[in-house]
């Protein structure tokens, strides 16, 4: 059987209420063939069914898992041997969040029945689908994430090519815990904190009182171009191990003043040199 090598072929799993079906969704209005919930034993039969679809999206939960984790890979296997493009998507959100979700919903988690409470579930399916977050190559974490950030990252996920690499720059506050879908997580804590000044505390890091407060500052220079010059100096040996999807955390206390700073800065710097580059300030959202 001749198959179309330029076939992608995205799987799209995670935890229950992480957002697998909203991806669905987004992934369907971007032009892909999207079936959700289908049982692992038949992965490898679609490409020979769907040889005239150049973009398949398959969703999958721990209801659709093997009892054998070597299932599974043997399936992934056979999938990558037949030239396909393969990924997998994982969608993390963290266990309060789900929690909420379900609450606020009404929604019944799959694992939950009369002997097994939803926080149990919750812990269940996490060790059961452990497997698979070890073969995805990208995770999003969905926690704080909209709908329209969650289709903007899909979207540079699905259009990027071998040798195009999207970098995103996201700012956090540490306090409020760190990012799970981060590549790198740098911290800037260390550097001079506008919150002390009383009539900084309101403005943001995009502000102008808050960039002149920062620029000139030695500190905040050198961590700057320390930054700057790590990524530039890693960021063909990125391209090279075919990475399409990059996520750089940049976090301080509360993620309002020097993180959003510093990633903005980051952001326009690259996007000057000509670099796919993304922009989210996490606790701005």
């Amino acid at each position: 059987m001749n198959h179309n090598n330029a076939m992608k072929f995205l799987i799209i799993t995670g935890r229950s209420g992480s957002g697998k079906s909203s991806c669905l969704h987004l992934l369907e209005d971007l032009g892909f063939y999207c079936i959700d919930n289908l049982p692992i034993s038949l992965l490898t039969r679609l490409p020979s069914h769907l040889e005239n679809k150049e973009k398949i999206a398959i969703g999958i939960d721990v209801r659709n898992l093997p009892a054998n984790v070597i299932d599974l890979e043997n399936s992934l296997s056979e999938l990558h041997s037949m030239k396909i493009n393969l990924e997998v998507i994982y969608l993390d959100t963290d266990e309060k969040t789900l929690m909420e979700r379900f609450s606020s919903t009404r929604r019944k988690h799959p694992l939950t029945n009369e002997k097994i409470p939803l926080e149990e579930a919750l812990s269940i399916e996490l060790e059961r689908l452990e497997p698979l977050t070890h073969m995805a190559k990208y995770r999003i974490d969905t926690t704080r994430l909209s709908i329209h950030e969650l289709q903007a990252r899909l979207r540079s996920i699905t259009q990027s090519t071998t040798n195009e690499i999207c970098i995103l720059f996201q700012s956090f506050g540490f306090k409020y815990g760190l990012p799970r879908d981060s590549d790198y997580v740098f911290d800037v804590r260390s550097l001079p904190n506008p919150y002390w000044d009383a009539s900084l505390r309101s403005y943001k890091g995009y502000d102008t009182p808050i960039i002149d407060f920062l620029k000139n500052d030695p500190k905040v220079k050198a961590m700057l171009n320390d930054l700057e010059h790590f990524i530039e100096h890693w960021l063909p040996t990125f391209r090279e191990d075919n990475r399409s999807y990059m996520t750089i955390s940049i976090g301080c206390t509360g993620g309002h003043h020097r993180s959003v700073y510093i990633a903005e800065t980051l952001y326009k710097y690259f996007k000057l040199h000509n670099v796919n580059v993304q922009l989210r300030h996490r606790e701005l959202s």
